[in-house]
């Protein structure tokens, strides 16, 4: 069924069609009968960062701090325990948004700055549990599970056997199915146009905080609804990388070099980045040789995107052509998966066991730095059929001169 034919509540922007939906939870139910599940326990309780779990299941957004938590069964309706008025309960028939798959939703007034809620969503979902009959039970992303929460589960549910199961669930998110892919490119061009509206704005006198806030307003103005932005400016001859926006009091001047890295979700919640350099005036030969080095180590690691290649072995190649080169290896996660994480699996690491697979798309942030220059670029790349690479963003790679 098509969305413009489903219910949707006005207010919600770019829900997913129910067959992306129905898609998602046929595949989850087959992987748990495989496994032996009863029901899966997903929590959310963060936007950007491990509260996918939560929206790939349901299509709605982890909050920023309090926690959502669902319980996905092998049969039936899902049941969300989330903040609200103590006691409160509402029942659906799951046909319908913000609601569809959904059977009923518990309410509970729980904090993280307020300690004795802790045990408050735990009681719920296991009193769900025990009323359910469940007895094998999957924790899925216990990263993005609150310590309290899990403890308190643990304890309520002695008589059920608790397993690791996210597992299961990374092999499902990490490929992206044709709806998914439609809306990763929306959040492509989306980026490459606040990118743009950056370059044009971009000014002496403004505070970097300014620029980032500006690009943020872009960005919503073009169906964003989460992220971070972070950025730096310095005078030339002086490294400085990306700085969250406790340390963007700077204020440009003519001549400096400015980096913005977009890091924000677009139409329907996922995640790409791209980040540029721009001068306010002439770039050094030293910015240009090292954004020439950034980009060449991006193009080396992005041609090793193959399917079926052991990630590990593109880190392991990554780090072969950077020793070649005299520089060390990079210590970040200069490479990873996207969707409604910005970082998800499968990484670009030495301790990475997933494998490279056609529908994956990976953000690819190598850097330089010395004691007088940095440089660095990023952009996102789709293994489309065949393994064939195409780059999502279609933003010029080079360094921006603006004076």
């Amino acid at each position: 069924m098509a969305a413009e034919q489903e219910a949707f509540d006005e207010r919600l922007r770019d829900p997913l069609p129910g067959a992306e939906l129905e898609r998602r939870w046929a595949a989850a139910r087959a992987a748990m009968r495989a496994a032996g599940l009863d029901a899966l326990v997903v929590q959310g309780v963060n936007n950007y960062s491990g509260g996918g779990y939560f929206r790939w299941f349901t299509d709605s957004p982890a909050p920023a701090a309090n926690p959502r938590t669902v319980l996905f069964p092998l049969e039936g309706l899902m049941t969300v325990v989330e903040q609200g008025p103590m006691g409160a309960e509402r029942t659906f028939d799951g046909k319908s948004a913000p609601h569809r798959g959904i059977g009923k939703r518990c309410y509970t007034p729980s904090y993280p700055s307020v300690v004795y809620t802790g045990s408050y969503d735990a009681d719920l979902v296991a009193r769900e549990i025990r009323a359910a009959g469940y007895r094998t039970v999957g924790f899925v992303a216990g990263m993005t599970t609150y310590h309290s929460f899990g403890e308190r589960l643990k304890e309520q549910l002695k008589d059920c056997r608790l397993v690791e199961a996210t597992a299961l669930i990374d092999k499902l998110k990490c490929v992206k199915s044709p709806v998914e892919l439609e809306l990763v490119r929306r959040t492509a061009a989306m980026q490459d146009e606040v990118m743009q509206r950056v370059l044009e704005h971009l000014r002496p006198g403004m505070h970097d905080y300014e620029v980032a806030a500006y690009a943020q307003y872009q960005g919503q103005l073009l169906g964003s609804d989460q992220g971070i932005f972070l950025c730096s400016s310095a005078p030339q001859g002086k490294p400085v990388g990306s700085k969250p926006p406790i340390e963007q009091g700077r204020q440009l001047r003519k001549g400096d070099w400015f980096k913005l890295l977009v890091e924000n979700s677009g139409p329907g919640g996922y995640y790409t980045e791209l980040s540029r350099v721009m001068v306010l005036g002439k770039a050094s030969e030293e910015q240009k040789d090292a954004h020439a080095f950034a980009l060449e180590a991006q193009q080396d690691t992005v041609r090793r995107y193959r399917p079926g290649k052991p990630c590990r072995e593109v880190f392991a190649e990554y780090a072969e052509f950077m020793t070649s080169r005299g520089m060390p290896v990079d210590r970040r996660v200069y490479s990873h998966g996207q969707g409604y994480d910005l970082v998800e699996r499968p990484l670009i690491r030495h301790d990475e066991d997933m494998v490279i697979e056609e529908g994956m798309y990976f953000a690819c942030h190598p850097g330089y730095v010395n004691e007088r220059v940095y440089s660095g670029i990023c952009d996102n790349f789709l293994v489309g059929p065949g393994g064939a690479i195409e780059r999502l963003h279609k933003m010029p790679q080079q360094i921006f001169e603006l004076g």
